[in-house]
C-alpha cells in the first residue's frame, strides 16, 4: 500500500514533468518561458530525489563513511545537480534528462498505484489466484519496458550535449564559467557509473575522430583534438576506445522511488 511519502515522491515527479513540458514547449516555440516553470521543475526534482536519498542512505551522518557513500550514490548526484540548476541561470536543455526520468517514474506510479484504484481488475489467472491487472495497465507496463533502454540512451546523449551547451554558453557569457566545470565533473562521475553514458561518450568521440581524420582537415584542428583527447583521458583516467554494454536502472528507482 502506498505511503504518504510515496505520494509526495510521485507528486514531485508529476510537478517536474508538467512544469518542464510547459517550459520546454514555450522555449521550443521561441517564446519567452516564465522562469517560474523552470524553478518549479527543479523544486519537484529536489523533493523526489531528497526522498529517494533519505530512504537509501538514511539521515545525514557527520562521518567520512556516510559522506563517501553519499557522494558515490547517483541519486545524490542528481539531487545536487538539481539544486545547482535551481539556483543557476536557466538552461532549458538541463530539463531534458530529468523530464525523461520523471516520465517513466510517473507512468510506473500511475500503473502500480493509481490504475488499481480506478480500473477494475481482470479475473484470476488461476483458481484462487490474485486478480490480473487491467489490460491498459499491462499495455503501459510493456511500453515502459520496451522503451526504457532507448530513453536512457537519449538521456546519455542529452547530457553530453548539455555539457557542450554550457561550455559554449560560458564562452558567450550566457552562463557562468563555474557551470561547465561543475557539469563536467558530473559527467565524469556518470562515465564511471553509467554504461549508457560510457557508450554515448565513446560513440561521440569516434564520430569526431572520423571528421578530424579526414585528409582535408587542417593540421591545427587535428592537433587540437588530440590535445583535448589527451586531457580528457588524464582527467577520466581511462582510454575511450570501445563502447560498453548498456542496461541498468535509472536514478530515483524505477519502481516507486523509495527503495
Amino acid at each position: 500500500m502506498a505511503t504518504t511519502q510515496h505520494y509526495v515522491w510521485a507528486g514531485g515527479h508529476f510537478t517536474l514533468l508538467v512544469s518542464a513540458l510547459r517550459y520546454i514547449l514555450a522555449w521550443a516555440l521561441f517564446k519567452t518561458p516564465s522562469s517560474l516553470w523552470y524553478k518549479a521543475s527543479f523544486v519537484g526534482a529536489f523533493v523526489s530525489y531528497t526522498i529517494v536519498c533519505q530512504k537509501s542512505l538514511g539521515s545525514p551522518q557527520p562521518t567520512a563513511a556516510w559522506a563517501k557513500r553519499a557522494i558515490a550514490d547517483e541519486n545524490v548526484q542528481y539531487l545536487i545537480l538539481a539544486l545547482f540548476w535551481l539556483t543557476s541561470k536557466p538552461v532549458a536543455l538541463a530539463l531534458f534528462p530529468y523530464t525523461i526520468f520523471s516520465l517513466f517514474h510517473a507512468l510506473t506510479f500511475t500503473r502500480t498505484t493509481l490504475m488499481p484504484q480506478i480500473l477494475p481488475s481482470g479475473p484470476p489467472a488461476t483458481a484462487g489466484g490474485a486478480p490480473t491487472p487491467h489490460p491498459l495497465s499491462k499495455k503501459l507496463q510493456v511500453w515502459v519496458r520496451t522503451n526504457y533502454d532507448s530513453a536512457m540512451k537519449v538521456v546519455a546523449y542529452a547530457e553530453i550535449f548539455i555539457l557542450a551547451r554550457v561550455i559554449v554558453g560560458a564562452l558567450l557569457f550566457r552562463n557562468s564559467f563555474l557551470t561547465p566545470i561543475f557539469y563536467a565533473h558530473f559527467i565524469r562521475m556518470r562515465f564511471f557509473q553509467s554504461a549508457f553514458t560510457r557508450e554515448a561518450i565513446v560513440r561521440v568521440t569516434a564520430k569526431i575522430d572520423q571528421y578530424v581524420d579526414r585528409p582535408e582537415t587542417p593540421p591545427a584542428v587535428k592537433q587540437g583534438w588530440r590535445t583535448v583527447q589527451g586531457l580528457i583521458g588524464r582527467w577520466t583516467g581511462t582510454t575511450l576506445n570501445a563502447p560498453a554494454p548498456a542496461g541498468q536502472a535509472p536514478p530515483a528507482a524505477a519502481g516507486n522511488g523509495t527503495r
